[in-house]
């Protein structure tokens, strides 16, 4: 071979190889894709189509939201844990992500090992809401009533697997009553069936609740987190109100691939970070009862780990299984 044809065949294979390394540097020719693991109008929903427009500035693309629901949500999510490293996949998370781990005996991934922390957003809470007809206006006074009728009372979820599931499996469990699991495909049809009636309790995150506090065909009696909300100071919480020792709150954020770049992640996170000092985002998260957190990766996922324990204990003692 001359040395022309040794210069281009090895200028041809170091091109090759930079391609490959700076396929992460092209990203603003890419779309970025924000995987909702839950049918539309639900609680994860609304917070991705309320970030994208404005995360795919700050990352200099386009940044799409895709809805693909399923069995907890674990279908879209295990979209997310097979894709590549470099398809610009990510998955609106929150706490159903870690109760999926221990919830379902089989699982196509593992909630820990097979993702990438991207950028952590915030933290909401959740709120008890009944149908009028339920004659409860505190926590006790629920506990009460299903007692007094086991198995006679519904309450309904954005599905198996969900955290609106969880948080009030784990409150029946707790309360040792038997009220009947209703599963549905997003917080805002299982709101609606305790609003038609036929289904007489609901746990919604704040911002599936929010829009109902002063609405007479729902009640609010109780907030699953440890303190009264900001968002609802005349709520009690489930604890105060007649189940000590209850709490359920989410995180909320998104999660890659494992095998996508830390620069790739950094780069995420550090647009997430500047997203969340945004007036305008701002606003939006606080209309959903969502108190934005910027965490660096290191932080979030040390929270992924704490809260999958915790999630874990909430599980065994709620008795779901799924098969």
């Amino acid at each position: 071979m001359t040395d022309r044809r040794r210069f281009v065949a090895g200028s041809l294979g170091l091109g090759l190889a930079l391609a490959g390394a700076n396929s992460w540097a092209q990203a603003p020719s890419r779309v970025e894709k924000i995987v909702v693991p839950f049918a539309p109008g639900g609680v994860q929903d609304l917070l991705a189509r309320a970030i994208s427009t404005e995360l795919g500035v700050a990352l200099g693309q386009t940044v799409i939201v895709e809805n693909r629901p399923g069995a907890g949500g674990t279908v879209g999510t295990g979209v997310v844990a097979k894709a590549a490293s470099n398809s610009g996949m990510m998955v609106l998370a929150a706490a159903s992500h870690n109760i999926a781990g221990t919830l379902y005996t089989k699982l196509s991934y593992d909630p820990q090992k097979d993702f990438a922390p991207m950028a952590h957003i915030g933290n909401a809470g959740y709120v008890l809401m009944v149908h009028p007809d339920v004659p409860a206006r505190t926590a006790a006074e629920f506990i009460r009533y299903a007692k007094a009728n086991p198995g006679k009372m519904n309450y309904a979820t954005a599905g198996v697997g969900s955290a609106t599931h969880l948080s009030m499996a784990y409150f029946n469990g707790l309360a040792g009553i038997d009220v009947v699991h209703v599963p549905l495909k997003a917080t805002g049809e299982a709101i609606n069936e305790v609003i038609s009636g036929r289904a007489q309790a609901v746990i919604a995150a704040s911002i599936g609740a929010l829009a109902f506090a002063k609405d007479s065909r729902l009640r609010l009696i109780g907030v699953t987190s440890p303190k009264r909300s900001k968002y609802l100071p005349d709520v009690p919480t489930i604890a105060e109100s007649g189940l000590p020792g209850y709490q359920f709150d989410s995180w909320f954020g998104l999660l890659g691939p494992a095998s996508t770049p830390v620069a790739e992640t950094n780069r995420v996170n550090e647009a997430m970070a500047k997203l969340l000092k945004d007036p305008v985002i701002l606003e939006r998260l606080d209309k959903q009862g969502i108190e934005p957190m910027a965490l660096g990766n290191a932080d979030f996922s040390k929270l992924l780990a704490a809260d999958y324990k915790r999630m874990a204990e909430v599980v065994k003692a709620s008795g779901a299984k799924v098969e």
